[in-house]
């Protein structure tokens, strides 16, 4: 299987080639789509609330749905492309998910919404599926982890972009346009990334066979490690998601009530997740996983109390500490379960499965969680569970610290 080979004749692309930099800005452009795609509606919750006369916490399902469609799918997306490949599996998931998108824009009633969201999800686990596993295959070991960074970097201007273009265009024309040119944003991104991604060259075909996928999914749940990966994931984005949610419906609310297009502009903290995620990648190459990893939560958790005060400034400034927290977690997870899989004799691309399936259900789950916070708590309720869910995450990476090594050079 290509998720087993550990010594190949062609060692990769190398930083500073003209291949290596279409391979990364592919990446980074299908995860800008991916995630413009999937985040989308979230800027647009209270819209939903005017236009279905839905409760705020139902609200919170225009996420909910397409995350858990994602998660679902993911399960099947990491065998399917173990047989067919990776690159075929990103250009179908980029351009059926753009097209599925710009059909929720004509939804004639929420339920119907709903259904198209979750069949979007469905189309999008494609590419976080593989992506990890293409880069682990195709680039050289020693950029590994600063590549990783790179891709979530774009995810990073992804999240952004999705929820800031939706909440500009949502003010201005309506909710059913802002989807458009979401759809719109990620069709270009999928031109992009078929012109730009080079083809597969060190992929080999794993079995195809229901049985044999079973066996290694059993491997890669297995590992105490990958667990305690599978479990980082989910407990981070959940907070990040819960923090997101809960916040458009504060900023709306006194004392500081903005309108949509202007609570909207929170998300331009998402850029910092970017550098984040790629600084924490570099400083992850030079120190290692292990002693990063929890640097990120502690960052996350301070900057949940700083969001504490009624102050817009604070705001900003405690959302910004949470998504910088975020990437610097997630950047060096993601990329450290297809590595640890892989010192293990794990199939890559199923770890990085299951990963995004704990990843999406905690997004799914806690992101609902959310308006219940609210709900109950208002801010401060939804404040504590963003901190419980990052205490467990650090705990897991304090955890991690302890997990001996498979291999001192790919899973320090």
């Amino acid at each position: 299987m290509s998720t087993l080979i550990a010594d190949r004749a062609d060692p990769g692309y190398r930083p500073g080639t003209a291949d290596y930099r279409r391979v990364v800005g592919a990446l980074f452009a299908a995860g800008l789509a991916t995630f413009a795609l999937l985040y989308s509606a979230q800027a647009l919750l209270p819209e939903f609330v005017a236009e279905f006369g839905v409760s705020s916490g139902a609200s919170t399902m225009a996420l909910s749905v397409t995350t858990l469609g994602l998660g679902v799918a993911l399960l099947v997306a990491g065998p399917v492309s173990d047989a067919i490949g990776r690159t075929q599996l990103i250009h179908l998931s980029l351009m059926t998910s753009a097209v599925l998108a710009a059909a929720c824009a004509l939804a004639p009633s929420w339920e119907a919404f709903l259904a198209l969201r979750f069949l979007e999800g469905v189309a999008l686990a494609g590419l976080p599926a593989v992506a990890t596993a293409y880069l682990r295959e195709e680039l050289h070991p020693s950029t590994h982890a600063r590549a990783a960074g790179l891709y979530i970097g774009g995810t990073a201007l992804g999240g952004m972009a999705g929820r800031v273009v939706t909440g500009l265009v949502g003010e201005v024309a309506g909710w059913r346009w802002a989807l458009v040119a979401a759809a719109v944003l990620g069709i270009g991104c999928a031109v992009a990334v078929r012109l730009l991604l080079p083809a597969s060259r060190n992929f080999v075909a794993g079995p195809s066979d229901v049985r044999a996928a079973v066996r290694m999914g059993r491997r890669a749940l297995a590992d105490p490690g990958l667990l305690a990966l599978y479990g980082v994931g989910a407990c981070t984005v959940g907070a990040l998601v819960a923090a997101f949610n809960a916040v458009g419906f504060r900023l709306e609310g006194p004392p500081f009530g903005l309108g949509l297009a202007a609570a909207s502009l929170v998300f331009l903290v998402y850029p910092l997740g970017t550098v984040s995620s790629v600084l924490f990648g570099r400083l992850a190459d030079a120190f290692g996983r292990r002693a990063v990893l929890p640097a990120g939560a502690f960052v996350a958790v301070v900057g949940v109390v700083v969001t504490l005060p009624d102050s817009l400034a604070l705001v900003v400034a405690g959302l910004a500490l949470i998504t910088i927290g975020f990437f610097a977690v997630h950047g060096v997870a993601s990329g450290w379960v297809p590595a640890r899989a892989h010192a293990g004799g794990v199939s890559t691309a199923q770890a990085a499965s299951l990963y995004l399936f704990a990843y999406y259900l905690g997004s799914s789950v806690f992101g609902s969680l959310a308006g219940v916070a609210w709900t109950a708590g208002g801010w401060p309720g939804a404040a504590a569970l963003v901190a419980v869910l990052l205490t467990a995450a650090g705990s897991l990476s304090l955890v991690l610290r302890r997990t001996p090594a498979l291999v001192v050079t790919a899973a320090r």
